[in-house]
């Protein structure tokens, strides 16, 4: 059944679905996004450090260049919702609160830019933002060319205080008003969440077809308990949702809550492990200068950077439960004659207190090339040398992984018969372990 589901799925998202046609997120969107973190903190005499304001953008964009996140990938840096003034100008345009944005969008944007990083901007679709400043809702071409006025990169668009039975018209309409301006801006939508929440037959080819990315679910919350419930949610529609991610176009589970409040070391490490696999944005919502070091490796993980980036830009999925583990896949570059490498993540569901130990063939994972594989640990330490191991259909992968934590392991196909006749025929292939 399992070698079933993986070669289902495997096919399904091998078909694809045409993206936006802007030339943008052809891999999942990298960056720093104030809302988790952050939310509506507007109290600067109170809260100098920590508000909506020019000076913390400012000091993000700085921190992302020198804490290595920019050079790891992170090139995106968005402000969320409360950065805008309770009302439109004079002449009915969108502005910054002016005690804490003295200098402006088009400065802050520019001081981003200067940094080599990309700027992004939140609104909302309807007629106030959720936080219940103005909204784009009848001012759409006008919000528009003002974004790309301001020389914006990425533009998240929510849908609080609006119709959800519009919003296929209204995010396509919007849409379109961004590409009217020249400017190339990422579109990050957020129907689907909406219309989710109502039973709505969501058209997911549309959306595809007209949006970079796009929420599926809730907002996160920076708790484990959140981060299993929206995993568990998109294990639950990921027969439907995986086709329609691939380059140009995501599913979008929302942001990595790692170097903040609610995740432990090793569940931070099964966030970042799930979210790579199903092909997310990594949108950090932390306090970048006060990120663990332990943490910032975690974030920083170049093997697994490169299989969030991976060229193909395949969802994976869930295929197996057992135990209290969950086995999440995803088909990765290279690939030799239709056999794909993995990205695989054994993650423990458990709340027992011990570590669990769990075998499976590498058959039972879907993975039959007859000449077999290389094995790396994801999550060695990036100062050490990782030991790769090889392995066959047959050959037995044990692994033990602590409660909530994860092992993450990479198999790549290999593509020519090694000569090393003991890798094939002695002990070497039958058994692998990780603990």
């Amino acid at each position: 059944m399992l070698n079933f589901l993986i070669a289902v799925t495997v096919a399904e998202l091998a078909v694809g679905v045409t993206g936006l046609d802007n030339g943008l997120a052809l891999t999942p969107p990298m960056g720093w996004l104030a809302w988790q973190r952050y939310r509506c903190i507007t109290d600067c005499e109170t809260y100098p450090d920590e508000c909506v304001s020019e000076k913390l953008f400012m000091k993000a964009a700085d921190l992302l260049v020198s804490e290595g996140y920019a050079d790891a990938g992170y090139k995106y840096l968005i402000v969320d919702d409360c950065w805008l003034a309770k009302n439109r100008s004079a002449d009915g345009k969108l502005e910054a609160d002016k005690t804490r944005f003295p200098s402006g969008i088009k400065a802050l944007a520019d001081y981003v830019h200067s940094k080599g990083l990309k700027f992004g901007l939140y609104q909302d679709w309807g007629e106030k933002t959720c936080a219940g400043y103005p909204g784009v809702r009848g001012k759409e071409e006008m919000d528009a060319k003002q974004f790309a006025e301001w020389e914006v990169d990425y533009v998240k668009l929510d849908g609080c205080y609006s119709n959800v039975r519009d919003m296929d018209r209204g995010y396509v309409e919007f849409g379109q008003h961004l590409n009217q301006t020249g400017r190339p801006m990422v579109y990050s939508c957020s129907w689907p969440a909406y219309q989710e929440d109502k039973g709505m037959r969501i058209n997911y080819a549309l959306m595809a077809k007209h949006c970079n990315l796009w929420r599926n679910y809730g907002d996160i919350d920076d708790s484990w308990t959140s981060v299993t419930a929206i995993s568990d949610y998109f294990a639950m529609k990921q027969e439907f949702w995986a086709q329609y991610a691939g380059p140009g176009h995501w599913n979008d589970p929302d942001m990595l809550l790692i170097g903040n409040f609610g995740l432990s070391f090793d569940q931070s490490k099964s966030q970042m492990a799930i979210w790579t696999v199903l092909a997310a944005p990594l949108m950090m919502s932390n306090n970048l200068s006060n990120v663990c070091p332990e943490f910032k490796e975690i974030l920083q993980n170049k093997e697994i950077i490169k299989i969030s980036q991976d060229a193909l830009g395949i969802q994976g999925t869930r295929v197996f439960k057992d135990k209290g583990i969950d086995i999440w896949t995803r088909p990765v570059e290279p690939v030799h004659h239709g056999n794909y490498s993995y990205a695989v993540a054994f993650v423990s569901r458990r709340e027992d207190g011990a570590p669990t130990p769990y075998k499976i063939t590498l058959e039972d994972l879907g993975l039959k090339h007859h000449f077999g594989y290389t094995i790396k640990n994801l999550f060695d330490k990036p100062t050490s040398n990782i030991t790769i191991h090889f392995a066959l259909p047959k050959t037995v992968v044990r692994v033990r992984v602590i409660p909530s934590g994860v092992v993450f392991l990479r198999f790549d196909v290999i593509a020519t018969k090694l000569r090393e006749d003991d890798i094939y025929n002695g002990a070497l292939n039958k058994t692998v372990t990780f603990i």
